[in-house]
């Protein structure tokens, strides 16, 4: 993959990106205020499909709107293969950590906007309404200002521990953390909250595109688990395997993983 172009018009492609995710995730927070805090299986059900459909229209409306000829790929729109041949595509994930998005009050949920330009990400932002943050390819924590701390914290999900995540802990001399949306590990590592994020078992270029577009101008390592590079708006949107993490660690944990 090739550096995030920041020119101008990137920048401001950036911050439409910040833009609308950050308005759709304005709008998951009204529906989440609106169904309040002591919800049952099936009202968390209706909320979390609810936040899907509602979010997912705001930003095809939004991008639309501002850019009426760029192409759209959504985790919940159907999928227009005209995107193959577009020359702008933005990739979107309107609801990121649906399972957490409908437990209030966690906020380990994210709205994931990112532009691509012929396979290559040109820009991306990525809202986390829950802490009222948005860290986009223009705007973004620098997570390489402090040295890391001597045990790195290493992002694992709450409902999945695959084992090759598991094993990163011992050789790393690192501690697991448990955290929810994969939007909400990768800006944890950009924040300076965590040191690894790496994922197997399955992703779609919705859930990782916005997120390595924010860390990779942040200056982090962006990968497949094997080291190769990332590329998006392919045929098949399936990613499955992905690694975020500070460039001192990759070496060492893209050894522990390919074993």
């Amino acid at each position: 993959m090739t550096d995030l172009d920041h020119r101008p018009r990137h920048v401001a492609d950036a911050a439409a990106a910040a833009e609308f995710a950050e308005a759709a995730g304005g709008l998951l927070l009204r529906l989440r205020a609106e169904a309040g805090t002591a919800l049952d299986d099936a009202e968390r059900t209706t909320l979390r499909d609810r936040g899907d459909a509602r979010s997912h229209d705001e930003l095809i409306r939004l991008i639309g709107a501002r850019f009426p000829g760029d192409a759209v790929l959504s985790e919940e729109g159907a999928d227009d293969r005209a995107r193959l041949h577009a020359e702008r595509v933005w990739i979107v994930d309107p609801l990121d950590g649906t399972r957490e998005y409908g437990e209030p009050p966690r906020a380990d949920w994210a709205v994931h906007v990112a532009l691509v330009e012929h396979g290559e990400l040109v820009a991306g932002a990525v809202a986390l309404p829950g802490l009222g943050v948005t860290c986009s390819s223009a705007e973004h924590p620098d997570p390489l200002a402090v040295p890391p701390p001597p045990s790195p914290r290493i992002l694992v999900s709450r409902t999945r521990r695959p084992a090759p995540i598991l094993r990163l802990a011992e050789p790393l001399g690192g501690t697991l953390v448990e955290m929810g949306s994969a939007g909400a590990k990768a800006m944890a590592v950009v924040r300076g909250e965590a040191e690894v994020y790496a994922h197997v078992g399955g992703q779609y270029e919705w859930d990782s595109a916005a997120p390595v577009a924010v860390a990779q101008a942040a200056g982090l390592h962006v990968s497949r688990i094997d080291g190769s590079p990332l590329h998006y708006n392919r045929p098949d949107p399936q990613l499955p395997d992905l690694l975020i993490c500070r460039p001192e660690l990759a070496a060492r944990t893209l050894e522990v993983l390919a074993r």
